[in-house]
């Protein structure tokens, strides 16, 4: 599982400095560095998918405006609240 849960990390990580925008790039790439370290594999699967959603999309989550998306309450606060 140890080798698992790295090659997620690593995954996750350098999809969140390759998004799209340079400034998605920065913001979710700050963010992942922010939290990743705190994760369990469960977790890190949900960010995982969390990292995968389109800059738009993204960026309707962090002004908080409606989305269909179903990610823990705690993992969308802490991206809210999230200053670079």
């Amino acid at each position: 599982m140890f080798n698992n849960k790295e090659a997620i990390k690593n995954k996750i990580i350098y999809r969140s400095q390759y998004r799209g925008t340079k400034e998605m790039d920065i913001l979710m790439s700050s963010f992942v560095k922010s939290i990743i370290d705190n994760l369990n594999y469960n977790e890190l699967e949900e960010l995982n998918l969390f990292v995968d959603l389109d800059d738009r999309e993204l960026q309707k989550i962090k002004n908080q405006q409606p989305h269909n998306y179903s990610f823990r309450k705690e993992l969308i606060d802490s991206f809210v609240s999230f200053k670079e």
